[in-house]
């Protein structure tokens, strides 16, 4: 009971400090936030382009097109060999005459190009084989393999170049963004540590006199320590909600201009859907680093 009401006492007294300094809390949290913002918006950029790159993966195949004078049969045994490569997940089939079939119901049974078909007199579209991976990277691996079969020869092309130009683009663009989130946030928390710091000294040296009553009735070095961890805690805490409220305020007014560009929906169904791990990873790095700017005031600055 007495180590509770010590407990709450400290607490009180670092929140009684927390309000005194008025417009320095404000500056201080102020700073905090940014910090964590710029941090939290880097995770979120970071996730939201992964889950692009995930939803592509399922959309992404090879497509292997086979020259006119590749008979069905011998698409088909090539269909049935590569069903067997532990790499590939799907072969699919497409004969010359479906293809032109989706192609027309793809462009709407267009008039103009369905004269032009009948123009050229036959059949354009080549047979193909539309090959699905399991992993991403066993794309590049599957196209090689067919570039240098047997049946290189009887292949009109193989997509793969353009859907690696896909990939390697979003991977670079989310190594980029991770990248750059990460020094802004490292340097914001930098300068956010030493205005805390700031702050937490300040206070210390405001109460100098107060510390020498209270070690002559007794006091012990926790306990006159105590408040300005607490005061680190709350300024931490207050930056937390701060930044999940800004965070959450940011992402719905660009929830419009990120209309479907993730599997979630938009920007804000994105941060809603992380918010439980947002939440508990902005508030342990506010906290933390509240706390560790006071601990370094504490040991620099408060002489007991």
């Amino acid at each position: 009971m007495q180590k509770s009401l010590k407990l709450w006492r400290t607490f009180k007294e670092g929140l009684t400090n927390f309000r005194r300094n008025g417009w320095l809390s404000f500056a201080t949290i102020s700073i905090l936030s940014l910090s964590l913002f710029i941090l939290a918006m880097a995770f979120l950029i970071t996730v939201g382009t992964r889950e692009i790159v995930r939803n592509l993966e399922t959309k992404i195949n090879i497509t292997v097109s086979f020259n006119p004078d590749v008979i069905e049969e011998k698409i088909l045994s090539v269909k049935e060999k590569l069903g067997h490569f532990r790499e590939i997940s799907s072969v699919e089939y497409i004969s010359r005459d479906a293809a032109l079939s989706d192609f027309l119901e793809q462009s709407g049974d267009d008039p103009v190009i369905r004269q032009a078909i009948d123009e050229i007199g036959e059949n354009p579209l080549l047979a193909s084989l539309v090959i699905r991976a399991n992993d991403q990277g066993d794309y590049e691996k599957i196209a090689k393999v067919l570039s240098e079969s047997e049946y290189k020869t009887d292949i009109s092309r193989i997509n793969y170049e353009k859907n690696k130009r896909i990939f390697e683009r979003l991977n670079k663009i989310n190594a980029a963004s991770k990248k750059i989130g990460l020094i802004f946030g490292l340097v914001f928390a930098l300068i956010a540590v030493l205005i805390t710091f700031n702050t937490v000294r300040i206070t210390i040296y405001s109460h100098r006199q107060e510390f020498e009553i209270m070690r002559l009735v007794g006091a012990s070095n926790l306990y006159v320590r105590m408040p300005f961890v607490f005061e680190g805690i709350l300024y931490g805490l207050f930056a937390s909600v701060f930044t999940l409220v800004g965070l959450g305020i940011a992402t719905w007014f660009m929830a419009g201009m990120t209309t479907g560009a993730f599997p979630q929906g938009n920007l804000f169904n994105l941060y809603l859907s992380e918010l439980p791990f947002l939440s508990l990873g902005v508030l342990v790095i506010g906290v933390g680093l509240g706390v560790i700017s006071s601990f370094i005031a504490i040991r620099r600055y408060l002489k007991i």
